[in-house]
């Protein structure tokens, strides 16, 4: 399948090129709104082409986009690509505005093209463990989630998300949709009801650099989430409590595999056995397999758009100091 990048972002150079190149499709250009920008990627990169205008895809035979340009520029590149007939692989959130998130959905279901929302974190071996744990009720009935993805944002990719609304700047928008994918795939539910606070420590300018919420389930779940731009020495970790059972993990909250998942019942503690299989490989591997028409676990277009809601949802309780439904649409 030939491919084009839609940005020229630092997950597409660290992650996403290889990833492509593993399944045995071939990266035939990258887009940039900056030329040498694109020019500088494509010779890193050895692509034979490098645009500043998506139009200028048009007779390379693309079948499939990477769309990883920032947040507020996806939906334009998501209809082209629909209206192409390219499969579409797209960074979160898909969009800042709900209702443009709704809009790419549609419109790929209705150029019959497959779109996949790179949830990568659905793809770790320890969120794999944790949901077969689930499914096959060894935690009994379940209670309660805690959840905390609180990192140090690198340097390199600072930028508008410590400064730029518009751009999907803000922790919320960044991490609380990885959060809601994440919970939604392990324990088949999203939440209902939010109720948060977020705060600004200093690390980004008028935006939420840290965030806590506790969210409810129709099941009668509850969740804690913890997103956070500022913590250099945290450890992420997230827990899932039953009354047969509970699962501890840890490092399964990173691009990269690994992680421990551990469960812990009347026979005491016993660590869960994971693979190392690469996150981004397996995204994509699971969009042939969608192509294709067969299973998959990837997170389609729909998936983002309500992870989007939950994150949306909690920007709204922490605004208004209230607990909030969340409005699916």
């Amino acid at each position: 399948m030939k491919w084009a990048l839609i940005g020229a972002s630092n997950i597409a150079s660290q992650w996403m090129v290889d990833a492509i190149r593993a399944s045995g499709d071939d990266i035939v250009a990258v887009v940039s709104g900056d030329q040498t920008r694109a020019s500088a990627f494509a010779a890193k990169h050895e692509i034979p082409h490098a645009f500043d205008n998506e139009n200028a895809l048009e007779k390379l035979g693309i079948e499939a986009v990477y769309i990883s340009n920032t947040n507020e520029k996806h939906e334009a590149a998501v209809l082209r690509a629909a209206a192409a007939g390219q499969h579409v692989l797209c960074e979160k959130p898909l969009a800042t505005e709900f209702q443009a998130a709704v809009r790419m959905a549609k419109a790929c279901d209705d150029a019959g093209v497959v779109m996949v929302t790179n949830h990568h974190l659905r793809h770790n071996a320890g969120h794999r463990a944790m949901r077969a744990q689930v499914a096959a009720g060894q935690l009994g009935r379940l209670s309660s989630v805690r959840l905390s993805h609180s990192v140090y944002l690198p340097k390199p990719i600072q930028g508008w998300r410590l400064t730029d609304r518009a751009a999907g700047g803000g922790v919320v928008l960044d991490i609380a949709v990885h959060n809601a994918d994440s919970l939604a795939f392990i324990l088949g539910e999203y939440p209902t009801h939010v109720c948060a606070m977020t705060s600004n420590t200093g690390m980004a300018s008028e935006l939420e650099d840290n965030a806590m919420s506790i969210w409810r389930f129709a099941s009668g779940v509850t969740a804690f989430t913890h997103q956070g731009f500022n913590t250099p020495f945290a450890e992420t970790h997230l827990q899932i409590h039953g009354d047969a059972g509970s699962l501890h993990a840890t490092g399964v909250l990173s691009q990269a595999p690994g992680g421990v998942v551990a469960l812990s019942n009347v026979d005491g503690r016993t660590e869960l056995p994971l693979d190392s299989d690469n996150l981004y490989q397996r995204v994509v591997k699971n969009m042939h397999a969608a192509i294709a028409g067969q299973p998959h676990v990837n997170a389609d277009g729909w998936a983002g758009v309500r992870s989007l809601a939950v994150a949306h949802a909690v920007l709204r309780s922490a605004e208004s100091g209230q607990t909030v439904e969340v409005t699916y649409g």
